[in-house]
């Protein structure tokens, strides 16, 4: 009997981290490797990225890693996982070339080559098991579903999709192609869900295009800042038609979107109606460019445009300072997570005197699959078991509704969480063996390094600050040697609280010296706990904040003896030197010679 599961990594009550597994027997296929970006609690964090922990265990059984398209929330994971887990990589010839864009600079990848273009026409035969493809219209050209083929029927994976009739080729759905996976059996269908939230369809892209055109007329006048997703090709595309029908230049602001799309052009999924040495104006020259003349394209780490946009808001970009006579424009539909910062970034925005321009606002625009777009693609598959990806938990629930009014029945439908792992037990799903998934969080160059009491303890410095008391104690003499130094930061004004500050140190005063005298086996952790608890407890009596309370302990030397007795001991060679030097003095004056002894 083949062994069928199903088990999501990422990409299911949650918005990003798209990642899921399917495992025919002995063979592991994966299905995009994605991040997501940090909520507004995780301080400090880069990315956020999927647990790999299951498939470092199971590495000898990967197949591959099938990638949908070329944006963070598909490949962003890559760089990451590729260093723990060596797996081939599939994906379309944009996106496959994105992929090798993401880990670059990643040393230990650098000769990492096991890439596969594949397209609509690719199936891939792994014994029990094909893969084939069809084509999805999604923001970026070259986009793809996933068909896996089992004994049992078809698992069907969408990626990000919609359905949009006015789409040119480089990102038009292959109706007929779906038509023909549904006239077979599709056993279960992971299908995108972040759209189904709205009951409005999204407006079609030659509608936006027109938007952003008249948007640029409005502002002729205007310097024009576009805040857009690096990999977000189409949309660049538009901005690239609405600059050169204006007559203006484009400057490319980051480094991510210089190399996106330097690769779209390469690849010739970017169409210049102009000459590039005509369209394109180098970052430091946009100076000598009129606010009328100029657009700037403007993205961040890793394609993302809002934090980059927050520091040129606040003045912190060396090359563009913004003021009256700029328009920045948001092109981007901001995720949960990002909507405070959107909001406080337009904010700032509005203080510098800009205008401000937000694409949402306006439209409802979305790469992702309407409420009608999924029961579209349901009813031409026509699967036995949905689960809805991609998406947090109340979009999973609009989707799960949608569905249900075509006809999917509850109990065939797959509401997972990360770890979930759903068996094919002869003629249906089955919920078994599910396991822990945690979350990798990604600071700096550091994979994992970051957990929760590191987060508990960013948002408590945050929040309240920190207590420093520094104090010397003399453990043979059970006391302590010096009053305690206390040092606070972001909790109070030291020299406005002078009682506050005097009466701490008294309690670790206290705190420490009945410690000493009461304890009969001497241990650091539990006296430095001590003074941390009674300190707390005070401060947050008296302030009603708990900041980071950090006792420093320290003990004088105890190693003066030591030193003193060696100090004695190089005074008295030095005696005897003096004793030696005297008497071979008197010795030649008595002519006294020294005896030797012969030894046979």
């Amino acid at each position: 009997m083949t062994d069928l599961s199903i088990i999501p990594f990422g990409g299911v009550r949650e918005n990003g981290k798209n990642m899921y597994a399917i495992t025919v027997n002995d063979q592991i296929f994966i299905f995009d490797a994605g991040l997501k970006y940090p909520e507004t609690d995780q301080l400090g964090v880069d990315v956020v990225v999927p647990d790999f922990e299951y498939f470092i265990k199971n590495s000898d059984k990967i197949a591959g890693v099938f990638l949908t398209h070329g944006h963070a929330d598909a490949i962003g994971a890559l760089p990451y996982f590729l260093q723990q887990v060596q797996a081939p990589i599939f994906g379309s010839e944009l996106t496959i070339e994105l992929a090798k864009l993401a880990i670059k600079d990643q040393q230990a990848l650098k000769d990492y080559d096991d890439y596969h273009i594949v397209n609509e026409k690719t199936e891939i035969d792994f014994g029990q098991v094909t893969v084939s493809f069809f084509n999805t219209t999604h923001s970026i050209p070259e986009s793809l579903g996933i068909v896996l083929a089992t004994p049992y029927g078809q698992v069907v994976y969408t990626g990000d999709f919609k359905f949009d009739q006015t789409a040119n080729s480089y990102y038009s759905t292959d109706i007929a192609r779906l038509v023909e996976i549904g006239q077979g059996k599709v056993l279960a269908l992971l299908a995108d869900a972040a759209g189904t939230g709205s009951e409005l369809n999204s407006v079609n892209e030659s509608k936006i295009s027109e938007y952003i055109l008249e948007t640029f007329r409005e502002n002729n006048k205007k310097r024009i800042i576009v805040a857009a997703v690096a990999s977000n090709i189409q949309r660049i595309q538009q901005v690239i038609d609405a600059t050169v029908a204006t007559k203006r230049q484009l400057v490319l602001s980051g480094n991510d979107i210089e190399n996106v799309v330097r690769t779209a052009i390469r690849l010739r999924k970017l169409n210049l109606p102009v000459p590039e040495n005509k369209l394109f104006v180098n970052l430091k020259n946009a100076k000598n460019l009129l606010a009328s003349e100029t657009v700037i394209l403007e993205t961040g780490r890793m394609g993302e445009p809002i934090k980059h946009l927050n520091r040129m808001a606040n003045g912190e970009d060396p090359y563009v300072r913004i003021g009256e006579d700029d328009l920045v424009f948001i092109t981007t539909t901001p995720s949960t997570a990002m909507e405070s910062v959107v909001a406080k970034t337009r904010d700032m925005l509005f203080k510098q005197g800009a205008d401000v321009k937000q694409i949402s606002s306006d439209l409802r625009s979305s790469g992702h699959a309407s409420r009608n777009d999924l029961q579209i693609m349901i009813n031409v598959l026509k699967p036995e078991y949905f689960m809805p990806v991609q998406g947090e938990y109340r979009v999973m629930t609009t989707a799960k509704a949608a569905a249900e009014e075509v006809n999917i029945s509850e109990d065939h439908i797959m509401m997972a969480m990360k770890g979930d792992q759903f068996k094919w037990l002869k003629d249906h799903f089955e919920l078994q063996d599910s396991f822990t998934v945690g979350e990798t969080l990604i600071d700096g160059a550091g994979i994992g390094d970051i957990g929760n009491v590191v987060l508990r303890d960013r948002r408590i410095l945050s929040e309240d600050g920190i207590f420093v008391s520094v104090v010397t104690i003399d453990r043979k003499k059970r006391q302590v040697v010096s009053k305690p130094k206390l040092t606070s930061r972001g909790f109070v004004y030291v020299k406005a609280n002078r009682d506050l500050m005097k009466e701490a140190s008294d309690l670790t005063v206290k705190q420490i010296e009945n410690y000493l005298t009461t304890t009969k086996s001497f241990d650091w952790n539990e006296l430095k706990n001590g003074v941390r608890e009674v300190v707390s407890r005070y401060l947050f009596e008296q302030t009603r904040r708990r900041p980071m309370v950090m006792p420093v302990v320290m003990e004088v030397n105890q190693n003066r003896r030591p030193a003193a007795h060696k100090s004695v001991q190089i005074a008295g060679q030095q005696r005897n030197r003096q004793t030696s030097k005297i008497a071979n003095k008197q010795s030649k004056k008595q002519n006294i010679k020294p005896i030797a002894k012969t030894v046979k």
